[in-house]
């Protein structure tokens, strides 16, 4: 399996069958939309930098794309274009088939929690997130992660935005992932309380999982404070850092 890191939650997962881009936010600079604070963090429209020079080559090799949420950090407008015009095959929660289906998205695949389906030559299960600590959780809506295993592949586990929750515990405990994604920004609003894992919650994720983590939603939206160094010391000091990716981006990672 390999692994391109492209800009914040944007990857593709490369196997020996199949090519699946994930949560693509693919626009230029300030192109995705307004500012997400104005006041806790410095205002920028976002995404904050540039895509990496390499990225479109293996983006436009994706035979899939596989969805968590539909936030415009995980979905852009130049995302869902590409994706109508090419009629790529969608992987989605079953929550949000029927929005993409009325965008015009190629619909293919909707997961459902807890549950394996069988698709793009493996196993695809949906695993429950929650955007948010506390009430913020709510209006940032419906968010899956995905457990996925592919014929002599390492198991991966793309928890998306969440919180560190029983669902995540169980899934790092029980079902024992290769290899584990989460998001690290420590994304707050103006108001209420972060939206992603606190680093202490992100410390627990990184203890808990059983094979090797990779860190992304850093540095590229202006509601994420976390940066990768920041990240790296944290993690150097715990001795955690050597199970722990936290590719640049356009950065690509293999694993046999």
């Amino acid at each position: 399996m390999v692994i391109h890191h492209i800009r914040n939650a944007t990857m593709v997962i490369e196997t020996n069958e199949n090519v699946i881009l994930v949560d693509p936010m693919l626009g230029r600079k300030g192109t995705a939309g307004p500012t997400f604070t104005l006041f806790r963090f410095k205002p920028q429209r976002n995404p904050i930098l540039d895509l990496p020079s390499n990225a479109m080559e293996i983006v436009n090799k994706a035979t899939h794309c596989l969805i968590t949420h539909l936030h415009p950090d995980h979905l852009d407008k130049v995302a869902e274009k590409l994706l109508k015009d090419k009629q790529t095959p969608v992987i989605c929660s079953i929550k949000d088939a029927s929005t993409l289906k009325k965008r015009g998205l190629n619909v293919v695949e909707s997961i459902n929690y807890w549950k394996e389906t069988e698709c793009v030559g493996g196993t695809i299960e949906g695993i429950p997130a929650r955007h948010g600590y506390g009430f913020v959780a709510k209006p940032m809506g419906n968010v899956m992660g995905y457990y996925i295993k592919f014929p002599n592949e390492k198991s991966l586990y793309l928890s998306s935005d969440t919180i560190y929750t029983k669902a995540i515990d169980k899934v790092l405990t029980e079902y024992k992932p290769d290899i584990s994604v989460v998001a690290c920004g420590t994304a707050q609003l103006d108001i209420f309380k972060p939206l992603l894992m606190t680093m202490d919650d992100i410390v627990k994720f990184i203890k808990n999982a059983p094979g090797k983590v990779i860190a992304n939603h850093l540095e590229a939206v202006n509601h994420c404070p976390t940066t990768r160094e920041a990240l790296t010391s944290r993690l150097s000091n715990l001795k955690l850092i050597d199970k722990t990716y936290i590719p640049n981006d356009g950065e690509v990672l293999k694993f046999e």
